[in-house]
């Protein structure tokens, strides 16, 4: 099949290039300072630095809630923004109080911030887990059961990449606090997506190519008292939180397509809502069709693009590469973790059967989508389901 006919429903793996992304790339690549490295002193490098600070100022303006252009700091991808943010606020805050050496993660962790508990024990920390409740959600109490005055780190991630499902950022870092531990957001999926309250986060991590930006591209913003042990060396760029000389041209395309996403964030997620609203009602007219969990997609429970559903009797890879030959492209979740011969994490920590997981799907989009291809898809997924398993 042609590959440009193919209609694709995997942006949370990675969003579809936006405009504003292509033009901001190519007029910076345009400019006579586009050939510098922003690090130098001289007066190409000086321009080439104000370019990477002005996606600074958006990126900050784009999450608001007090973080400053001076917080962010640009890397290459969301999962070194990750790796940095909880090895490095561990690291420091044990740094400051000899007695803080236990991290608490989420067990809905994408793989770049759940992979980290081997690293942390061999540094000599302690990890403990939080879980979600039925609808993947982690709830504030069962975070303060786990808290004490040897915690060095609290992370939850803003909102999930399998299921969508919102969580409470604000109430669990207002618990984090109490106890007077730091508290880090991996906002990758969530970012310019909905409205967050980041009022009681100290960093929060994000990625350029999950809003339409370049890949290759992430930033880790961090308040300025936040207490840090860097990661990476070599170079002092980024206020010593990551060496390495920056992508500018990327950096820009994605601030201006942060801005941009900003300013118009309330209708797109009301659109984007309506058609998951749409497409969860019609998958779920089928008997073998399950959601992984009764959220409404309004943004504040759970991300409007992210449909989720479980079939049972079938499994993913089968209905993918079905979907696949047929013109669909889907997944079951996290892209990062696609070659994994077990049920997703997320699935098992909410609780759903191993059986069920197994046969999880998950279709994502944004207001570009057309009703006519979500449509399209639920017409075509019934027509497999009906060939494999009779109904």
């Amino acid at each position: 099949m042609d590959l440009a006919a193919k209609i694709y429903l995997d942006y949370a793996a990675s969003a579809p290039l936006r405009r504003a992304a292509l033009e901001a790339e190519a007029a910076y690549r345009r400019e006579p300072w586009a050939k510098a490295n922003p690090n130098s002193t001289h007066s190409l490098g000086r321009a080439a630095a104000r370019s990477l600070d002005g996606a600074r100022r958006q990126i900050a303006s784009a999450l608001g809630h007090g973080f400053r252009p001076g917080d962010v700091a640009f890397t290459g991808g969301g999962t070194e923004a990750n790796n940095i943010a909880v090895l490095g606020m561990a690291e420091g805050m044990r740094l400051r109080d000899r007695r803080r050496s236990r991290a608490i993660l989420s067990s809905i962790e994408h793989d770049s911030v759940l992979d980290l508990a081997s690293p942390l024990r061999q540094r000599g920390f302690t990890v403990s887990w939080v879980q979600p409740n039925r609808e993947g959600v982690v709830e504030p109490e069962a975070l303060e059961g786990l808290l004490g005055d040897d915690v060095a780190l609290v992370a939850v991630m803003a909102a999930n990449n399998e299921t969508g499902a919102a969580q409470p950022i604000r109430r669990l870092g207002e618990s984090a606090h109490r106890c007077g531990a730091p508290f880090f957001t991996d906002a990758i999926q969530a970012f310019c997506h909905v409205r967050l309250d980041l009022s009681a986060v100290d960093a929060v991590s994000l990625a350029a190519h999950k809003i339409g930006a370049a890949p290759g591209v992430g930033a880790l913003a961090m308040r300025n008292a936040t207490p840090f042990a860097p990661q990476s060396f070599g170079g002092g760029q980024e206020g010593g939180r990551r060496a390495g000389t920056q992508d500018v041209a990327g950096a820009v395309a994605f601030g201006k397509t942060a801005a941009e996403l900003r300013s118009g964030l309330d209708a797109a997620m009301a659109k984007t809502s309506r058609k998951a609203e749409r497409l969860a009602e019609r998958l779920l007219e089928h008997p073998r069709v399950r959601a992984t969990s009764p959220l409404p997609y309004d943004g504040s429970s759970r991300l409007p693009g992210i449909v989720n559903v479980c079939v049972d009797g079938l499994e993913s890879e089968t209905m993918i590469l079905a979907l696949d030959e047929a013109g669909f492209e889907v997944s079951a979740g996290s892209a990062c973790s696609s070659g994994s011969l077990d049920p997703s994490h997320v699935l098992t920590a909410m609780g759903i059967p191993k059986d069920l997981a197994f046969g999880a799907l998950r279709i994502s989009f944004d207001e570009r989508v057309s009703d006519a291809e979500l449509e399209a898809f639920a017409a075509c997924l019934e027509q497999i389901l009906a060939a494999r398993l009779g109904s």
